[in-house]
């Protein structure tokens, strides 16, 4: 589960009474801070050579020079759509393309139907309105725009309701999403974003529904030293995932981006994200995701800050 992207604040004043009353609390909350977030903040400076970006409900990235790609999340249930329409001119004002990440249910918890069902509606059309409704928004766009749908499908933490599919009803509802979205947006590009985990491959929908793999890396200090030994890098997180992708022969991108721990870890993250690795010569684009997370991690993890603001801890577990 995701918030409302901080595009909001652009265009939305206007609509954020309507788009309030149909989005849970939490999103809510995240429209009032986007709205309210000074315009001249000035977060990690970042000047690496591959094109960086952001999902940024705080609006640290909205005058930064460097970002080339606005980062938005939407659910297809419970949410006014008006605020994508903004996006385009927000984009191309900034010379942004835009990535969107599609939820395919609601943020509303007490309304969401179980997996099972939510893959028969899927499959059966139930949602392809929906889907065409999102979709023609988008192909209206002048900016270039990458869709992203069910990120993370082979977890099996029980975070998202797709990722307990079993991976053919995965390929089945994406093929079926992409069909119904080309239909719409023709112009548009697909990303398909496993989380990097062993299994990634089996989840595969094919080449021709796919342009682009989407990979995550969340490197939180905490994790890396209570369940590794040591601090990890991004090089040593994005590698098993990577390795597996690559053989698909499809551009890669990192879709979400994260780092918290002591000021020397975030530093060294700061730094290291940027460079141009040979070993991953596929990997083409970073996406910061700077937010907080929602979902706890596991063994009492808690809810790491990724936002670029209020990553450093002074924990002992991170000194």
């Amino acid at each position: 589960m995701k918030t409302a992207n901080w595009i909001l604040k652009a265009a939305m004043a206007a609509a954020a009474v309507t788009l309030a009353a149909a989005v849970p609390a939490m999103a809510q909350s995240a429209i009032q801070t986007a709205l309210s977030a000074p315009a001249d903040n000035r977060p990690i400076t970042y000047t690496g050579s591959l094109p960086f970006g952001a999902y940024d409900p705080p609006g640290d990235f909205t005058n930064d020079k460097f970002a080339r790609i606005e980062h938005l999340f939407l659910p297809w249930e419970d949410v006014d759509l008006t605020f994508l329409s903004s996006a385009d001119e927000y984009a191309l004002a900034r010379g942004r393309e835009i990535l969107i990440t599609i939820e395919p249910w609601t943020w509303s918890q007490d309304k969401r139907i179980f997996p099972k069902e939510l893959y028969t509606n899927i499959t059966t059309g139930l949602f392809d309105g929906t889907i065409a409704e999102i979709c023609g928004t988008a192909s209206h766009y002048k900016s270039k725009t990458t869709i992203r749908w069910a990120q993370e499908m082979e977890e099996t933490n029980g975070r998202f309701a797709w990722s307990g599919w079993k991976p053919d009803a995965y390929k089945d509802a994406y093929r079926r999403f992409v069909s119904e979205c080309r239909a719409a947006a023709p112009n548009v590009k697909f990303m398909w974003s496993p989380k990097g985990l062993p299994t990634l491959a089996e989840y595969y929908p094919g080449d021709d529904v796919v342009d682009l793999v989407g990979l995550s890396v969340f490197g939180l200090q905490a994790y890396d030293r209570g369940e590794f030994g040591h601090d990890r890098t991004f090089d040593e997180i994005l590698k098993p995932g990577y390795d597996q992708a690559v053989r698909l022969g499809k551009p890669i991108w990192v879709a979400e981006l994260g780092y918290s721990g002591s000021q020397a870890y975030v530093d060294n993250w700061a730094k290291t994200v940027e460079l141009l690795y040979p070993q991953f010569p596929k990997l083409e684009a970073i996406v910061y995701f700077n937010d907080k997370e929602v979902y706890p991690w596991p063994k009492g993890y808690g809810l790491p800050d990724w936002r670029v603001n209020s990553n450093v801890t002074t924990s002992a577990a991170t000194n």
